[in-house]
């Protein structure tokens, strides 16, 4: 379980106060997953973010009572003047993982061949984007968290085999998804939420939350 007590999270934009959540009070069961729909700019990743324990609510609190992933895409744990195998293997030794298991699972779900053993840093967008959906995958969590989806930077290829291990992993896991897009959460999740001005809007059903989300956008 992901819950959320009261947390208000807010930020200075140096003109004004952007309030992201406002006493917002909403839990994550397992086995349910959650849609998220906001706007562009309303703070989908800081909301990412805190249920990932990478930021933390200016008020309230958040509890957790299984394994939450860190959000697709972020790279925090990455060092750029790695190889990818470096990183790969440092990253299974923080998770209590085999690192011989890592790397190979890395290396074959990346498929970016010699510039795996080349630093990240000198990595395309593309090559950076599928190598951190890979070190996502070969870990086992109990809730996974995307925000906006699958890369778009990625190769066919690669959304084939890395869309068939997400569909296989949540057959026994939950998932978390923030979008602008209802379309984006149709694939995932039945029940979902808006935010909108600071306010968390829980709904039972994905159509419910879009035909609100559709009303206010």
């Amino acid at each position: 379980m992901l819950e959320f007590n009261n947390v208000s999270k807010s930020f200075w934009t140096g003109k004004q106060r952007k309030v992201i959540l406002d006493r917002a009070s909403f839990r994550v069961e397992l086995g349910n997953s959650l849609g998220i729909l906001a706007p562009n700019g309303t703070g989908k990743t800081t909301v990412i973010n805190m249920m990932a324990g990478l930021e933390k609510p200016d008020e309230g609190s958040i509890r957790k009572t299984c394994r939450v992933s860190f959000p697709l895409g972020f790279m925090g744990g990455v060092v750029s003047k790695h190889t990818a195998r470096e990183n790969a293997r440092f990253i299974a030794r923080l998770y209590g993982i085999d690192p011989d298991y890592m790397e190979a699972f890395t290396r074959w779900l990346t498929g970016i061949d010699e510039y795996y053993d080349m630093p990240v840093g000198t990595f395309s967008a593309g090559m950076r984007a599928r190598f951190s959906f890979s070190l996502l995958l070969a870990l086992e969590f109990d809730i996974y968290l995307i925000d906006e989806g699958m890369p778009g930077t990625t190769d066919a290829e690669f959304n084939r085999k890395a869309g068939s291990i997400l569909r296989e992993r949540l057959e026994s896991a939950t998932v978390v998804i923030v979008s602008h897009q209802a379309s984006t959460l149709e694939k995932f999740c039945k029940s979902a939420a808006v935010i909108r001005d600071g306010q968390f809007l829980m709904f039972d059903t994905l159509e419910e939350a879009k035909a609100t989300y559709d009303y206010q956008t």
